[in-house]
């Protein structure tokens, strides 16, 4: 194990919030072994006082603090629900080489008819982007998240904002967290597709 490897200790609330997070991820719906010990932890955490002290409570702190750091770099690294989580949306949008939004587009659409609900989806979601590239929404960025384009085009679209942010948590769930995507969520990103097309984009705030 690299030192390099091992989170640095959280405080109390970060830690809670790690445990927390783990939990509530799609591979804890039912007890187990891994679950229990983090409720544990989290537990343990709400009831023992904040380390701003010494003896007893403070040793216990920093050992419960311990423990989730462990529990929790260990479930990452194996590659467990929050590692899945972690890795949507976290890779670019596009793959080389580039297309235009039409190219997109139009490979979205033969995806979908073919029943590729998957490839339908990031194809759909790369002609959004590519469009608001083209129409000076938003500048080229190689190597541009799917967060990092919702975030730039959310700025310029904020009516489509939201609708934006969820298309961006489609897309990384889709291509990088493992997730099966849904007739509804393809449909709500052709209905995107044509909202960008249709809308206005608000003027850029001076710099």
């Amino acid at each position: 194990m690299s030192t390099t490897d091992v989170p640095v200790l959280p405080d109390p609330a970060q830690a809670r919030a790690w445990a927390r997070e783990e939990l509530a991820g799609p591979g804890y719906e039912h007890p187990g072994l891994v679950r229990r010990a983090l409720g544990w932890v989290v537990d343990r955490l709400e009831q023992v006082p904040l380390p701003h002290g010494t003896g007893t409570a403070l040793t216990e702190v920093v050992a419960l603090l311990a423990a989730v750091v462990l529990v929790v770099w260990a479930l990452r690294r194996a590659g467990g629900p929050l590692a899945a989580r972690r890795g949507a949306g976290a890779g670019e949008v596009f793959d080389a080489p580039a297309l235009t939004a039409a190219a997109h587009r139009a490979a979205a659409d033969r995806a979908a008819a073919a029943g590729d609900l998957r490839t339908a989806v990031l194809e759909r979601f790369r002609a959004v982007v590519r469009e608001l590239e083209e129409r000076g929404v938003m500048p080229e960025q190689p190597g541009r998240t799917a967060g990092e384009a919702a975030a730039a085009a959310g700025a310029r679209l904020p009516g489509l904002a939201p609708e934006l942010a969820e298309a961006a948590r489609s897309f990384g769930d889709v291509r990088y967290g493992g997730h099966e995507p849904t007739a509804s969520g393809h449909d709500a990103l052709v209905a995107l597709d044509a909202h960008v097309r249709a809308a206005r984009p608000a003027a850029p705030v001076p710099s």
